[in-house]
């Protein structure tokens, strides 16, 4: 697989993990809105993908040359950035900056999640933590007391943990908030379940 890193129109990271992340990244693509803040942090894009809405017309002289627009309206600028990376060839990402404004656009992000791993590898990483979406049963590096949280994106999904301080026992998750604040004991997490998908929060150390 090729590695691309995604920079979203959100809140640019200052946790050194996404950044360290983003300094050693073999390619950038920035979702058009994104493009500002990176260049203010002193990378450049290798492609911008987007309607371009949000681009000033300073930045779309300088990044002329690596402009993919895409003006449908059915998809946001992250889904057709993650798109153009699966067409391209770049199959192993890792989205950054797709939170911190508003929580509306933060939700519908993560929940995407899941919509792209049907075609790449893929996890978003926060300030706080990094989110990975799974669609069938999964065992997940961790460390022993780190915060986990587990999200059922189909609420009669029945999830069986193993690894986790307070376990899931054929638990189906009806809302958000049941599967979070839970904590790691070891060096990794079991679930497994049918019918998922699934999305983890690991939460930073």
């Amino acid at each position: 697989m090729s590695n691309a890193v995604i920079v979203a129109d959100g809140s640019f990271p200052v946790h050194p993990i996404p950044l360290e992340i983003l300094d050693k990244a073999e390619v950038i693509v920035c979702c058009d809105g994104g493009v500002e803040n990176l260049v203010g942090y002193g990378l450049k894009p290798d492609a911008i993908v987007g309607d371009m809405d949000s681009l000033s017309d300073v930045l779309k002289d300088m990044f002329a040359d690596r402009i993919y627009v895409d003006n449908g309206k059915e998809t946001n600028d992250l889904t057709k950035t993650v798109l153009w990376c699966h067409e391209s060839g770049y199959d192993d990402l890792v989205i950054i900056g797709a939170g911190g404004k508003r929580e509306d656009h933060t939700i519908g992000n993560i929940s995407l999640l899941v919509e792209y791993a049907k075609i790449v590898k893929v996890k978003m990483v926060t300030d706080s933590g990094i989110f990975l979406p799974f669609m069938t049963s999964c065992r997940i590096g961790s460390l022993k007391g780190q915060q986990v949280s587990v999200f059922s994106i189909c609420p009669g999904t029945e999830i069986t943990s193993t690894g986790l301080l307070y376990p899931l026992n054929n638990r189906k998750l009806n809302n958000w908030w049941e599967g979070t604040l839970n904590e790691a004991t070891g060096d990794s997490i079991e679930l497994k379940f049918t019918g998922g998908p699934v999305l983890v929060f690991l939460k930073f150390i």
